[in-house]
């Protein structure tokens, strides 16, 4: 398989900020974009990784350095969450989404344009349907959701999360599925985490069927 084109670019947000974000194109035609959202640990291999699995599935994928309007280039070990919790805390959700916005601005001469979010990210999924012009959205262990209950998804969601996951216990499931019935929810066998080769969570299998649902629901909304 073709390797894709990375680099890190530039983007700007509405207010002015700009922030760096990395991208992964196919060698080809895209079939449209995906904004790759972080983890509370920053632009990461492992996110970097996420974003070169799209180009590789034929979609120009973008991961914005959302820790940037607090600190740029801030990358935490996953052993240190902590830090990168004390960085979300300052950030407010407006400029957030306007960062996201200017993300899947920059793809739109792509075609239409899915998002994919990682536990803070897979909150953030949430939050990009229910107030971005995105065609899909892709939320893996998203922690948090029970918190944005007031508003409900303007485009289809897929959910992700583990059976044994520490941090989102099966009651919070229980109220994002009764909030918004229309989701599509999948249980793993797996803890938080599970996606990722750089957490003792990571479970391959569950990683693996989770992605290829991912792209299939993207194939069917994205392109």
């Amino acid at each position: 398989m073709t390797e894709p084109d990375t680099s890190t670019v530039q983007l700007k947000a509405a207010d002015g900020h700009a922030f760096e974000a990395f991208r992964a194109a196919p060698k080809g035609k895209a079939r449209g974009g995906i904004v790759v959202v972080q983890e509370i640990f920053g632009i990461t291999s492992h996110i970097e990784e996420v974003a070169r699995q799209y180009a590789r599935a034929g979609y120009v994928a973008i991961a914005p350095a959302l820790f940037d309007r607090v600190e740029r280039k801030a990358v935490f070990p996953y052993t240190e969450g902590g830090k990168g919790r004390v960085i979300v805390e300052q950030l407010k959700r407006e400029q957030t989404l306007l960062d996201l916005r200017a993300s899947i601005d920059a793809l739109a001469s792509s075609g239409k344009v899915g998002l994919v979010g990682y536990c803070w990210g897979g909150a953030l999924a949430w939050l990009a349907a229910c107030h971005l012009p995105i065609a899909a959205a892709v939320s893996y262990y998203g922690a948090g959701i029970t918190k944005l209950l007031e508003r409900t998804p303007k485009c289809p969601v897929m959910f992700h999360f583990g059976e044994h996951d520490q941090h989102i216990p099966a009651a919070d499931i229980e109220k994002v599925k009764k909030a918004y019935p229309l989701g599509l929810y999948y249980l793993y066998p797996a803890s938080h985490g599970f996606n990722c080769t750089d957490r003792s969570a990571y479970d391959a299998p569950s990683a693996k069927l989770a992605l290829e649902r991912s792209i299939e629901f993207f194939h069917r909304h994205v392109g």
